[in-house]
């Protein structure tokens, strides 16, 4: 599930409940080249308003003038559902800005039903993976609760979905590059949660939309359970908060465990780990230390780019190289021991 859906979700119920006419636009087959992907989502209000993206903003364009204007609004109230289908032709192919001949078609759903929307964005928010089903006679939803993750599926009378919940990151330590590395990942649609119990850090902290816990860290992370959306990563440079959050992380689902500091200090992590803890190579091998990719970074700002992508590439099943990878460019980057 893309973050931006959640987004669209939350505003669409929103919208709903508030009393707007609003559609739901889900992309459900793509022929050639299509901007965005199968299952993409977007909310129309009935005032023009959008969020989310079916396609470069040709569409979007075309579904407002269809459905948010004074004359066509009525048509959200006469519909419960219908398919569209754009650039059949290469010439409306090309005036919708789909590329190669691309084509897709398009599920939407008229106004839907307020409390199930808000049920539905209730179950995600808690960490539930959820089956959304939509029949095309009526409208008419039903929501499962599932534990596998199935491909958008569409019968031409039923469009079946999995939604999964939000990614969310954990950061222990408030520091500099906290800020700049939760700015990132709120901006990339991560649910973010910092966590140090150092109240020097934490009555500085000037990023908004981020949860601030102050307990203990390996606590936090028990308190985050993480699932396999998260991503837990040691940033404070003191192996009392460090050490204790990533043993907890290292043996939970996260897709993401990492920790901050230079190959000297990575290696004297692992040795504790493993003298102390009974940690093995085995154990240790998920953990991302030095953390992020090599570009050369000097700065906090960029270092938490070098992060941020690392953490985007594991997520999105590419393994990306380390700085472990490459001790030179390690030593001259601004993670200090």
């Amino acid at each position: 599930m893309d973050s931006i859906d959640i987004t669209v979700l939350r505003s669409l119920r929103d919208w709903r409940a508030a009393g707007h006419r609003a559609l739901l636009a889900t992309v459900i087959k793509t022929w050639g080249s299509s901007p965005r992907p199968v299952g993409a989502m977007m909310a129309l209000r009935d005032d023009g308003l959008t969020v989310g993206s079916i396609s470069g903003g040709c569409i979007e364009d075309d579904l407002i003038s269809r459905y948010a204007t004074a004359q066509s609004v009525a048509a959200m109230s006469s519909q419960t559902t219908e398919l569209v289908k754009y650039g059949v032709s290469a010439d409306e192919a090309y005036r919708f800005g789909l590329p190669c001949g691309g084509t897709l078609e398009l599920l939407l759903e008229f106004n839907p039903e307020p409390d199930a929307l808000n049920t539905l964005v209730q179950r995600l928010e808690s960490g539930l993976l959820m089956r959304r089903t939509v029949s095309c006679a009526d409208g008419s939803v039903v929501l499962e609760p599932t534990d596998t993750a199935q491909p958008l599926h569409f019968d031409g009378e039923h469009l079946t979905s999995t939604l999964g919940p939000e990614y969310r990151m954990l950061l222990i330590g408030a520091g500099i590059l906290a800020e700049y590395l939760s700015t990132m990942a709120v901006f990339n649609g991560f649910a973010v949660t910092v966590c140090d119990p150092r109240t020097e850090y934490v009555k500085v902290w000037s990023v908004s939309g981020v949860q601030i816990v102050t307990e203990m860290p390996d606590d936090a992370v028990v308190t985050f359970r993480p699932d396999q959306r998260s991503c837990i990563v040691a940033l404070s440079h003191d192996p009392k908060l460090d050490d204790l959050a990533l043993l907890e992380a290292l043996h939970s689902p996260a897709f993401y465990v990492g920790a901050i500091g230079s190959l000297r200090n990575a290696a004297s992590r692992r040795e504790r780990m493993m003298t102390h803890f009974n940690e093995t190579n085995a154990s240790l091998a998920r953990l991302h230390s030095p953390v992020g990719i090599h570009i050369g970074s000097k700065t906090p700002a960029e270092i938490a780019v070098s992060v941020m992508a690392e953490i985007i590439a594991v997520k999105n099943g590419i393994r990306p190289t380390t700085k472990a990878e490459s001790p030179a460019a390690q030593d001259a980057a601004c993670q200090s021991d």
